[in-house]
């Protein structure tokens, strides 16, 4: 069998996923006339319910970033809703040749939701998204101003007393023969800055 193009997947999805709404609000909202066309009364809450469960698949496939799922539950609704219909087909209901005709559209929707699901299964993946324009930060360097305009903005900076290196730490200078703190070797006199 060969199957739609991904997009054409896509866009048949979401139209039974609107379709699914429409058909789910018609039954929630007047399942007595439904049933009365069908000579099938007494099943209002029945078709109450299918209507609900209808809104829900129809949410669920516009929703969904993989709605090959909510498709393949259309078909078992689908399988569910012809079932239910074929109890119609008694030859005691006057109306049963409406219940043929709404076993035929439910058979037909139904060979459109399998189509749908097999060629979404085929092309899994998200579905299709309008690609954003990339935002071009070339020409932004991060910082505040133009780089001349801080050329030499930190030279009068001083470093806190508390971020300085500690003088145990500092490197090792030269010209004194004791080694010792505060002499030269380990470090330099207190109330120096050490050079090299």
């Amino acid at each position: 069998m060969d199957t739609p193009s991904a997009d054409t997947a896509h866009s048949m999805a979401r139209g039974l996923g609107w379709f699914s709404i429409g058909l789910g609000v018609a039954e929630v909202l007047a399942p007595r006339a439904l049933t009365r066309c069908l000579g099938m009364g007494g099943n209002e809450q029945l078709v109450r319910a299918y209507g609900l469960r209808e809104i829900a698949t129809g949410i669920g496939i516009l929703s969904s970033d993989k709605a090959a799922a909510w498709i393949w539950g259309r078909v078992g609704g689908d399988a569910l809703d012809m079932a239910t219909l074929a109890t119609g087909l008694q030859p005691d209901n006057p109306k049963k040749d409406n219940v043929e005709m709404a076993l035929a559209a439910v058979a037909g929707v139904a060979a459109l939701d399998v189509v749908c699901g097999v060629s979404l299964a085929r092309h899994a993946g998200p579905k299709p998204r309008r690609r954003l324009t990339a935002i071009d930060y070339g020409r932004r360097s991060g910082f505040p101003k133009p780089a001349e305009q801080m050329r030499g903005a930190a030279r009068d900076f001083e470093v806190p007393r508390d971020m300085r290196t500690p003088e145990a730490l500092r490197p090792f200078l030269i010209g004194s023969a004791t080694g010792l703190p505060g002499t030269g070797l380990g470090g330099a006199a207190p109330g120096t800055t050490p050079s090299n």
